[in-house]
């Protein structure tokens, strides 16, 4: 969600911590501003998009400061909501929630500090300035060790950066349950909640561990741990480019992402394609004992990961005979579930930081669930440590809000992880094994081809931007496939829209269609085919406009109220993968022709790295 930027140098930072914050833009942002030293603290904030922060920025000068991008969680979005806050002279930035600001607030108040905004991250910085004029010490704390003495008393989810005038050239910051990197430059160094901000400025990245507190000069860097026990922490290099966070020739970031998918799926199947059969040690050395003893799967996931785990559940329990249950992370753990011995827990995330899915893989864990595997595109994140399996996505960085390429690396992750598990349990044929490791290979020109029917979808973008309302319709394996694409287009269009199996029409829905609302149907040439044609002719005879995606082999013929793109032939199993594809540019078309921001919808963020 928010974005963090901070720098310690030699030169002048603020350019930097201006094209880092719009480097952070795709995570979702209303408000944004930054502090640097000179010798003097000088704040600069604003609502709205960095570009007015940097021309109200214009001429100020700074060798160190912090900068921050807002999503609102405490308090509207208002220049005196935004961050940084500032109490005398210490500023602070923080991505999170603190759950127990209320108790802190009361008590610094009766002290006589003053609040002038309604966030819980103006009583982080009021409390870090406390403790360092009167903790009772003989010596008053420094800023590093006042904020590590913070950390003590708050309860929730952040990660923080802050600055001192009375300590130039330091910055400091910390984290628990929100991601952080230290980026280490030549005469400079770096904190950021993404690796994506350091672009340009160094690839050397240090992930911070739970807990972890770190301070930072332009020569020098340390870092203790939650036991504030000095610790050694790898310094990596970040794989990041600074053409895989450009548009290049494209119009919008999720344009370019939609176009990366041939070449998503290539990177993320790498490691079989050239395979005969697949092992179990794709997900992780100690992955062929845990396979053999697993009888249940559960995925634990949010949005559209949410729905990659609805469309692995058809293939594992196909492929590899296994029950397998969905759950949405962020109520899994917040009922009285039954935890089967026996079960692999799945988590599918993007970034693996979000913060329901990490909460519920904790309290799997808790219930005695430790067989746990995550897939997810952060080789270094917070959800791929706390796993004792792991599949990477190799999707490259995902700018959009509305998530494309991930989702579809995510699907062939998972289709990867049925076929092991089918393989591991004797389920699978040689042949059949194959056949399937033949069309995994195929995938990426498949979706090529598919991503080739654009053109044709302007016309039903064009129609749809003028309406309120939209259904869209799936049987079986594609009825996720129906949630996905209603996902997209209510994220980007603001157009309403809903996604119910094809079969529950006469359950509800059919009371809604008429001539205004567009039904959106997946057909592909399946053995549900027949099913889907009869639940077509319900709509049609109450009037509805019906918007078809078909196999080439699919007998829908278009008619009065009935259009139809036909795709390719039926690809059997991994047909979700290729149907999600029109419905992801269907939904960018509809935005385009009705003028929304494609990449940052408004209310949403791209990490939800809070409950």
């Amino acid at each position: 969600m928010c974005g963090i930027v901070a720098a310690a140098s030699t030169r002048n930072i603020v350019p930097l911590l201006i094209a880092g914050l719009k480097r952070l833009e795709y995570r979702g942002y209303d408000s944004a501003g930054l502090a640097v030293l000179n010798p003097d603290l000088n704040r600069v904030r604003s609502v709205g998009r960095v570009a007015e922060l940097e021309r109200e920025a214009n001429g100020l000068v700074g060798t160190t400061g912090i900068a921050h991008t807002r999503w609102a969680t405490h308090g509207r979005p208002a220049e005196h909501n935004a961050h940084p806050h500032a109490s005398g002279d210490v500023a602070l930035v923080h991505n999170g929630i603190i759950e127990n600001h209320d108790e802190i607030r009361a008590r610094l108040k009766a002290v006589g500090y003053v609040f002038h905004s309604e966030t819980d991250t103006e009583v982080v910085v009021h409390l870090v300035h406390s403790l360092m004029v009167s903790d009772g010490h003989d010596k008053p704390r420094g800023l590093f060790d006042a904020l590590c003495a913070a950390t003590k008393e708050l309860r929730g989810a952040y990660a923080i950066a802050a600055v001192c005038a009375r300590e130039p050239g330091r910055i400091v910051g910390t984290r628990r349950g929100a991601p952080m990197v230290l980026g280490v430059g030549e005469g400079e160094n770096f904190i950021a909640s993404d690796a994506s901000a350091l672009i340009g400025a160094t690839q050397r990245v240090v992930y911070l561990e739970e807990g972890d507190c770190v301070e930072a000069t332009a020569a020098t860097w340390r870092v203790l741990d939650a036991a504030g026990i000095a610790v050694e922490r790898p310094v990596r290099l970040s794989q990041l480019s600074a053409e895989a966070v450009e548009l290049g020739p494209y119009a919008h970031f999720m344009q370019k992402e939609i176009f990366e998918q041939p070449g998503a799926l290539s990177a993320t199947l790498e490691m079989v394609a050239n395979a005969r059969s697949l092992a179990p040690n794709l997900f992780g050395a100690d992955a062929a004992p845990v396979f053999a003893r697993t009888k249940a799967v559960l995925i634990l996931a949010c949005g559209t990961s949410y729905n990659a785990g609805c469309v692995a559940r058809y293939w594992l329990e196909q492929l590899a005979g296994i029950p397998c249950a969905v759950e949405i992370a962020s109520e899994y753990r917040y009922r009285d579930s039954v935890a089967l011995p026996g079960t692999l827990v799945v988590t599918i995330s993007q970034s693996g930081e979000t913060a329901d899915t990490l909460a519920a893989l904790e309290h799997a864990k808790a219930q005695g669930l430790t067989d746990t595997l995550t897939i997810c595109n952060s080789p270094e994140s917070a959800m791929i440590r706390q796993s004792s399996l792991r599949f990477l996505t190799r999707a490259g960085p995902e700018i959009g809000v509305a998530s494309t390429k991930a989702f579809t690396t995510q699907l062939a992750s998972l289709f990867v992880l049925a076929l092991v598990l089918a393989r591991v349990g004797g389920r699978l044929e040689a042949d059949l094994e194959a056949e399937l490791l033949q069309a995994l290979r195929h995938l990426p020109a498949a979706v090529a081809r598919v991503l080739a029917i654009e053109p044709l979808l302007l016309p039903w973008a064009a129609a749809f931007a003028s309406k309120h309302h939209a259904l869209f319709l799936g049987r079986g394996i594609h009825y996720p496939i129906a949630m996905e694409g209603a996902l997209k287009l209510k994220e980007i269009t603001y157009i309403h829209a809903e996604a119910y199996a094809a079969g529950e029409l006469k359950h509800g829905p059919l009371a809604l269609v008429d001539a205004d609302m567009p039904v959106v149907a997946i057909a592909p040439n399946d053995r549900l085919l027949e099913k889907l044609k009869s639940n077509l002719q319900e709509v049609r005879a109450r009037g509805g406009e019906l918007y078809v995606f078909a196999d080439e082999g699919a007998t829908i013929a278009e008619a009065d109220g009935l259009h139809v793109i036909r795709l390719t032939d039926h690809a059997g199993l991994l047909s979700p993968i290729l149907h999600v594809i029109p419905l992801q540019l269907l939904a960018y078309h509809t935005a385009l022709a009705r003028g929304t921001d494609v990449d940052k919808p408004r209310n949403l963020a791209k990490s939800v790295t809070v409950e």
